[in-house]
């Protein structure tokens, strides 16, 4: 048998483990420490998606929150140009087609109650966050009313929600801040913060090979080794689905970090800018067409 033919067989059998692993029970998977943490479609974007060309994320987005019937509100108070930006995603999401598309212009933490919020929010079937600033996105919305509906109004598979750059990052319980890149993990290499809780089961990073960020996601995963690493390169969406699962569209990669099965890891001891120890961290590759199921912590071949 040629080479080449040793490898399509290969491929083959990864194909046929994925989909056996599929057949995993959920109890089972529960019982292992699998948690789930999908409840509804979130697309979250690596940041520098396609504005002018093709703009399959963006137009993702829109399908997914309706098509010609999508009604769209823009959060823009990530950026420190919130009309500029805000004018330029609501040219496109109009251009796209969405039935009707709104700017929420939130210079202040907004003071609606809960009623005021819920209507607010359901006049919405898509809301898309910004880049910019995640600190300042958080500082402004979170935990508010109108940040809890958003969240409610997802688990109830009412609402898509997108986030680009900073607002992907803010998607998390524990949040990339800030931080450096290209260096070997420590702890100095990365700020943390509490994000909008979203998906608070995994943590963030965007512009993620473009900008190097491996190190200090590995960095983020060892102080808390209960979440999953999620790091997003640009013009790439990870799409949380309903069913527990994970795809990825655009043109770069998206890359999981695992640390289910580390065995060893030195985060609690060293400080400062000592180099982190960790073994047996699982780690990911996933370009347009994969998957990766959250619940059981798997990754899917696409078909050979």
């Amino acid at each position: 048998m040629s080479q080449g033919a040793n490898l399509i067989n290969r491929l083959k059998k990864f194909v046929d483990q994925s989909a056996n692993m599929l057949n995993l029970d959920e109890d089972v998977a529960i019982e292992r420490g699998m948690t789930q943490i999908i409840k509804s479609a979130v697309m979250v974007i690596g940041g520098g998606e396609d504005k002018v060309q093709d703009r399959k994320i963006l137009k993702a987005f829109v399908e997914n929150s309706g098509g010609s019937q999508a009604r769209i509100a823009i959060i823009p108070c990530a950026s420190r140009e919130p009309d500029i930006i805000g004018r330029i995603y609501h040219d496109i999401f109009t251009d796209l087609g969405a039935q009707a598309v709104e700017v929420l212009d939130i210079r202040e933490r907004p003071n609606y109650d809960y009623p005021a919020a819920e209507a607010l929010v359901d006049r919405f079937t898509g809301v898309f966050m910004t880049g910019g600033d995640q600190l300042r996105l958080c500082g402004l919305i979170a935990d508010t009313p109108f940040a809890i509906t958003i969240a409610k109004r997802i688990t109830e598979n009412r609402l898509v929600l997108a986030g680009t750059s900073a607002g992907a990052a803010a998607m998390g319980y524990n949040m990339i801040s800030g931080g450096s890149s290209g260096e070997s993990p420590h702890k100095e290499l990365v700020n943390m913060s509490t994000g909008l809780s979203i998906l608070p089961e995994i943590i963030v990073d965007q512009h993620f090979h473009n900008r190097n960020r491996m190190a200090r996601l590995i960095t983020a995963i060892a102080a808390h080794p209960d979440k999953i690493g999620i790091g997003i390169d640009e013009d790439t969406v990870a799409i949380f689905e309903p069913n527990n699962i994970m795809r990825v569209l655009g043109r770069g990669t998206v890359t999981v970090v695992d640390p289910g099965e580390v065995s060893y890891s030195n985060q609690l001891w060293v400080s400062g800018a000592a180099p982190l120890t960790i073994h047996n961290l699982r780690v990911h590759i996933l370009a347009a067409g994969c998957k990766y199921h959250l619940l059981k912590r798997i990754p899917i071949s696409p078909s050979v």
